[in-house]
């Protein structure tokens, strides 16, 4: 069902967004990988799909900050694959401040990273879908989505805002053959999680894997981190046949953060 579609992934040369890009480079969809990161380390993302899959894969270094390069972004992706036709807004920066602490930019920033990106995204590929009466928007909330922890303002407010944003994109479109969709993770492995809880290991003097059960026992019931292929291959769920009827959810990935 997804062959030949085309699928943008926003922060995807690495961790989450790798991992989705790949489940879906897997059902022979076009790839499109977006990140900032080197061109060498983008190239090596590239070429990876490419062989391993024999799909389309292209790239952007859009800066999510400028609407112009999400706009151009766009536009690239219709010039060469004719339109997207499966939208995950992943990308995301974190910060670790409470409110009364927290620069004034780093909360500009958090919200133009993890919030608009979502929003341009979505107006600018929705008239596509619209046409072609098919189209899936998912957007990577978190379970700090749906609760908040401390000195997390901004990726609190940011991961909340995406759910609102979520619900209102489906109402918008839901006679259109569109879905719009939020998956909301727990702790996964991704590089920037495993740095943190090195750190913590470095100063707590334990070692990494003592540092992530630490880390862990306080969040997911099943003791282990949420497997990055578990959040990549619901998103491809969402977008097979049994995913039609799904929109507006808030769905959780969390290993039973979230039991109530």
């Amino acid at each position: 069902m997804l062959r030949n579609k085309t699928v943008l992934v926003t922060g995807s040369i690495a961790g989450l967004g790798y991992a989705i890009a790949e489940a879906f480079a897997q059902q022979k969809a076009n790839v499109v990988l977006h990140g900032l990161e080197p061109i060498e380390k983008i190239q090596t993302a590239v070429e990876s799909l490419r062989e391993r899959y024999g799909v389309a894969v292209m790239y952007s270094q859009a800066n999510l900050t400028i609407v112009a390069e999400i706009e151009k972004m766009i536009q690239d992706v219709n010039s060469q694959f004719s339109g997207v036709d499966i939208v995950v807004n992943n990308a995301v920066i974190r910060n670790f401040a409470t409110i009364d602490t927290l620069e004034t930019t780093k909360w500009d920033e958090s919200i133009a990273v993890n919030l608009s990106p979502a929003f341009h995204t979505a107006r600018l590929t929705i008239p596509h879908m619209k046409k072609k009466k098919w189209g899936r928007i998912i957007n990577i909330s978190s379970v700090y989505g749906t609760t908040a922890t401390p000195n997390r303002v901004t990726y609190v407010t940011t991961k909340t805002a995406l759910i609102g944003l979520t619900r209102s994109i489906a109402m918008d479109v839901a006679k259109d053959g569109i879905t719009c969709n939020a998956l909301c993770p727990g702790t996964v492995p991704t590089p920037p999680i495993l740095e943190r809880l090195a750190g913590f290991a470095k100063r707590d003097g334990i070692t990494p894997a003592q540092a992530e059960r630490d880390y862990i026992s306080t969040r997911h019931p099943t003791g282990r981190f949420v497997a990055l292929k578990s959040v990549a291959l619901f998103a491809v769920f969402l977008c097979g046949e049994a995913g039609e009827d799904i929109t507006g959810a808030i769905l959780p990935v969390d290993g039973g953060w979230t039991i109530e």
